[in-house]
């Protein structure tokens, strides 16, 4: 039974997240509380599984409890995010200080409704986390001078997929900031949702040597550039003339989700095969564990994720399982073995 405690001044909120808890068979209320000066002795009485947790709150914002937290007693934190620049902002600050993954606060009742049973999948991915306690150094920072990025474009050649969901924000960032300028094109399908995909982008371009964009459909994947996925929209691979282009759709969702990895690495087993290197990580459920699947058969190199450095391990144990991954690899070595990978792939080489 996973008992959940829910922090939020919103009383329509309260009411609303109970109701989905107290719904779920394998779940209990622990508690609910208007703001987090009153939730600290409710977690020490009643020992939550998960918390989620609302940014904007009276005496303490989310935020600051958060750290706090993180810093004494680390549990997964789910946050709830408005959707705006600022709800966006925080809610990446929110991930770098701990929280395992976030959901936006419906914006009327009939959306509650619709997003109940999104959100109870999300507390059962937060129950299953393996939580670490947040350091400085886990925390987005102005990146050192950074070289400078290459221009223009890059033959079909080499293409990097990657694929992840709970707990992948900061995986992903964990990566990022450790590549150099000189790779090739990267795309990335991480399950978000509209409205946040753009400021992640931004955040991770801002700490990476590489150039970090929301795709668009009918970009050319060019070296040096890393394409995430738009919130509620599938990303593809093409081929047109000698070029890698990019397809954005709104297909059907793909095993409950979209973006969903199984779609893009489906899509670059058919358009890239031995040419390209497939990676999924952390994240609850199946997605991308198909696709990685057809990347291998197609002739890619493989990579999935180890369990010890996944938050949830739910994908890249799908995906072993099914002996879709080549390489079993932990986290700190992906950027080293991608770096070693497309240098073995280069025409220089």
């Amino acid at each position: 039974m996973i008992n959940v405690l829910v922090i939020d001044d919103s009383a329509v909120m309260r009411t609303f997240l109970s109701q989905v808890i107290n719904a779920q068979p394998d779940m209990r209320l622990a508690g609910v509380v208007s703001d987090p000066l009153l939730a600290i002795e409710r977690i020490r009485r009643t020992a939550p599984d998960v918390i989620t947790l609302d940014v904007e709150m009276p005496r303490m914002n989310g935020l600051d409890f958060l750290r706090k937290l993180m810093a004494v007693r680390p549990l997964p934190v789910l946050m709830i995010s408005s959707l705006t620049q600022e709800g966006a902002d925080a809610t990446f600050r929110a991930l770098e200080l701990g929280a395992v993954d976030f959901f936006p606060k419906p914006a009327s009742l009939d959306e509650l409704a619709r997003v109940s049973q999104d959100i109870a999948e999300k507390i059962r991915a937060a129950a299953q986390a393996r939580v670490v306690r947040a350091s400085a150094g886990s925390q987005l920072l102005p990146a050192p001078a950074a070289p400078q990025r290459p221009r223009g474009r890059m033959a079909v050649g080499t293409i990097i997929g990657i694929g992840a969901s709970t707990g992948g924000v900061e995986a992903l960032r964990a990566i990022l900031t450790e590549l150099p300028a000189q790779m090739p094109p990267i795309l990335m399908a991480q399950h978000m949702l509209p409205g946040f995909t753009e400021t992640f982008a931004r955040r991770l371009d801002a700490i990476s040597a590489l150039s970090v964009r929301q795709a668009c459909d009918g970009d050319e994947a060019v070296e040096g550039t890393v394409y995430v996925a738009p919130g509620g929209r599938h990303l593809l691979l093409a081929r047109e003339s000698g070029r890698y282009l990019l397809r954005v759709t709104d297909d059907a969702a793909v095993n409950r989700h979209r973006p969903s990895v199984d779609a893009l690495f489906m899509s670059m087993a058919r358009t890239a095969g031995a040419q390209a290197i497939g990676l999924l990580m952390t994240g609850m459920g199946a997605d991308g564990a198909e696709g990685l699947l057809a990347m291998r058969h197609a002739g890619a190199i493989t990579l999935a994720q180890d369990e010890a450095s996944s938050i949830v391990f739910g994908m890249p144990r799908q995906a072993i399982a099914l002996g879709a991954a080549q390489e079993v690899i932990g986290l700190t070595q992906v950027a080293a073995r991608l770096r070693a990978l497309t240098q073995q792939s280069s025409p220089e080489n």
